[in-house]
């Protein structure tokens, strides 16, 4: 059986992060996606980084554009725009990230391909959407988090606002933005006709937030720091030093909390009055946390980590990427993906989608390509010369 979007077409007009990586997610189910970059040096993220040897193949951006096919067109030049034109014209999908505007002043906005293309799916994706009093403001992954307040959230109580340490509300835009075309098309198969899709970082962050949004509207109270105390604030909830290592505790039930005492070795916590249950615990969190804490010193994160499971204690020891990434569970998973790249004269690894199928699910083994790699090939498809481009 072919991958669920196997025939359909997709013009990427993205770049950076959060296009691309909703773009990526449509390669790795079976999308044609022709990725349309500028002749001179094309997507910027191919140049992301201070590593050197990657000529124009960043790792960021080996990471979201594998699979894909590029075409350099000048979309200002008569000749690049009937190419462009063509492709809208036999796409199923358009994708853009520009600035508000920016697309339909190159005369591809969603009423230009609509004309072209009567039953397009387009989807615009941005820092905070087509409409608003900030449509117009310029926008990257870190001024999102700080407008969203995902930074206001980060860190210990009184710390000063901290970034999450990844460009989170660009990979979760990017995931909506992947999931909101493929409702689309399905909207489209069921019902028919066209749709526009106006995707905002913001927005996407503020959903992302919900846990902590919803309380807030529901309430009224303000949300504060808890540092690494979780959702719950159960103080055993948390992560604790150990004589090798950090380990974070899940034990946020009563059961799981005397099993906690338990397995520590100190049984006498659990009876304490003090902690006798989950209120009483958060109201006395500081001193329950000096009381467990040295119990935990006589043993390593990783040797803790397995006792807590086998005892049906949530836990983890705290790795950093390269442990994480090189566990032998991921390796079960197959959620790394080989493929080749020319450019680097070597394989790479890059991650899957984080989810599988039974069969015919997603992946992708072709690299990303090169800068421009194959215009010849697609204007040829267009019914084109390759001087056409320019």
């Amino acid at each position: 059986m072919p991958k669920p979007l196997a025939g359909y077409r997709v013009v990427d007009f993205t770049h950076v992060l959060a296009g691309p990586f909703a773009t990526n997610m449509l390669v790795q189910l079976g999308a044609d996606v022709i990725k349309i970059e500028a002749p001179e040096r094309g997507d910027t993220m191919r140049y992301y980084g201070i590593d050197e040897g990657y000529p124009d193949m960043a790792p960021p951006f080996i990471a979201v554009n594998s699979g894909k096919r590029s075409i350099t067109l000048d979309l200002k030049s008569a000749q690049g725009k009937e190419a462009a034109r063509r492709l809208v014209a036999g796409a199923d999908v358009v994708v853009e990230n520009f600035r508000p505007g920016v697309i339909s002043r190159l005369g591809f906005g969603y009423e230009d391909c609509k004309k072209l293309n009567p039953n397009i799916i387009f989807c615009s994706m941005s820092g905070f959407g087509q409409s608003g009093p900030l449509r117009d403001n310029p926008a990257i992954d870190q001024i999102i988090q700080s407008v969203s307040g995902v930074m206001s959230l980060s860190g210990e109580p009184g710390s000063p606002s901290t970034r999450v340490g990844f460009p989170v509300v660009d990979t979760f835009s990017g995931a909506m933005g992947a999931f909101a075309i493929v409702t689309a098309l399905l909207q489209r198969e069921r019902f028919g006709g066209s749709q526009y899709i106006d995707v905002s970082m913001l927005d996407s962050t503020m959903v992302m937030m919900f846990s902590i949004v919803v309380p807030y509207l529901i309430t009224g109270k303000r949300p504060e720091k808890y540092g690494n105390r979780g959702f719950s604030l159960s103080p055993t909830a948390d992560t604790f030093p150990t004589c090798e290592g950090e380990i974070t505790v899940g034990a946020v039930q009563q059961g799981q909390f005397e099993r906690l005492c338990a397995l520590l070795g100190c049984p006498e916590i659990a009876a304490d009055p003090r902690f006798a249950d989950k209120q009483s615990r958060i109201a006395n969190g500081d001193a329950l946390r000096r009381e467990i804490v040295p119990f935990f010193a006589a043993r390593t994160a990783l040797e803790w980590e397995q006792i807590l499971n086998e005892g049906n204690v949530p836990a983890g020891a705290v790795r950093e990427v390269p442990e994480a990434i090189n566990h032998p569970h991921i390796a079960h998973r197959k959620l790394l993906q080989t493929l080749h790249v020319p450019a680097l004269a070597r394989d790479v690894q890059v991650l899957g989608a984080g989810f599988r199928f039974e069969h015919d699910g997603p992946g992708n083994d072709l690299p990303p390509p090169g800068h421009g790699q194959h215009t010849r090939e697609i204007l040829k498809e267009l019914g084109l010369e390759a001087e056409q481009s320019a």
